[in-house]
């Protein structure tokens, strides 16, 4: 069993503009800021749901060049907003893939401004019901610096089959579909893996 905690949800969405307001339709919140992502062509925006926890919506750049492979988390299929999956934050992300039956060659570098991190990616950029794996390489969290909106994330419903083979929190709990419950300021919410709030 390899230790492990819950880093951040992913929403995938054709736009940021189209993701963004699927948070604000489903959370009653607005979305910050992030970044680019020059190796997959991709940009995102964030939500902060506690100092290590956070939620991310993610989609394809019309501004950069397309990589020459398939983008992550499964983007180059996406049409409609949705919560496409969650990143599971290891300390040895090789000894966590091995435990999950990932291949050693689908952790790759990545890096965002001064962030730099190793994560699993798929050759064809596919997503499982597995987690997606992600060990921090330098400084501290990124959720440290986002805003407080009043969110936080009370529990994941997730297949049984990561958490026989991960130690993860009391938040997480076998489910037959992916579930997040989030804690707003207008309520508890919750986004599913199927795009309904």
């Amino acid at each position: 069993m390899i230790p492990a905690a819950i880093d951040h949800l992913v929403v995938t969405a054709p736009s940021l503009g189209s993701g963004a307001a699927y948070i604000r339709e489903a959370l009653g919140v607005a979305m910050q800021p992030g970044g680019t992502h020059h190796a997959m062509g991709t940009h995102n925006l964030l939500l902060k749901l506690d100092d290590s926890t956070y939620l991310e919506v993610l989609a394809v750049d019309p501004d950069m060049t397309a990589p020459g492979q398939p983008r992550w988390f499964d983007l180059d299929r996406v049409t409609t907003p949705a919560l496409a999956t969650w990143v599971a934050r290891v300390d040895d992300i090789r000894a966590a893939a091995l435990a999950l039956g990932i291949p050693g060659h689908h952790i790759k570098p990545m890096s965002r401004g001064v962030l730099n991190w190793l994560i699993t990616i798929p050759d064809d950029g596919s997503l499982s019901n597995l987690p997606v794996l992600i060990q921090w390489l330098n400084g501290p969290h990124p959720a440290t610096s986002l805003p407080d909106a009043g969110c936080f994330l009370t529990g994941l419903d997730v297949t049984a089959e990561p958490l026989s083979r991960l130690v993860l929190d009391a938040r997480c709990s076998a489910g037959p579909e992916l579930i997040a419950s989030i804690r707003t300021p207008h309520g508890l919410r919750s986004l599913r893996k199927t795009g309904d709030a």
